[in-house]
């Protein structure tokens, strides 16, 4: 899998909510909210955790909000693809004076860096947290190899 280490927010999003805030406050609050799609690309939705553990992998997004039939989870050959939709609709007559969760639909696409075994994906979604098990496939495992004497 792909996994970036971070200790903290990135600094290219920190620098970004760090300019929000200074248009912000000089301006008012609507001025320095995003575009709901803007932010989602900037950002990636849903924000990922990825690692493994022996013979399984594990991909962890926060999907708050989101309901486990609105989530399609497909896996193909070193892809995994998570889709979905967040419906969230405003009352009538609602003014934003900011909007930084992302409505509508998202999809996000991670490179698996092992072989794993589509038929055995198990995905559960609880308390907004969607935690994929990707087990690896046999071919994946490592395998003792016998070393024979010579002769």
């Amino acid at each position: 899998m792909v996994l970036r280490r971070m200790n903290g927010a990135s600094p290219v999003y920190q620098l970004r909510d760090e300019v929000d805030r200074l248009v912000s406050d000089f301006f008012g609050p609507a001025a320095g909210a995003l575009p709901a799609r803007l932010a989602t690309a900037v950002r990636g939705f849903p924000p990922l955790n990825a690692w493994e553990d022996g013979d399984m992998s594990y991909v962890e997004a926060e999907v708050p909000g989101v309901k486990s039939e609105d989530i399609d989870i497909s896996v193909v050959g070193n892809l995994l693809t998570i889709r979905g939709r967040r419906n969230e609709q405003p009352a009538e007559g609602v003014v934003f004076h900011r909007q930084e969760r992302g409505v509508g639909e998202f999809n996000r696409v991670l490179r698996l860096t092992t072989e794993i075994d589509p038929a055995r994906v198990e995905a559960t979604l609880t308390d907004g947290v969607l935690l994929i098990k990707l087990p690896k496939a046999e071919s994946a495992k490592p395998k003792k190899i016998q070393v024979n004497k010579g002769g």
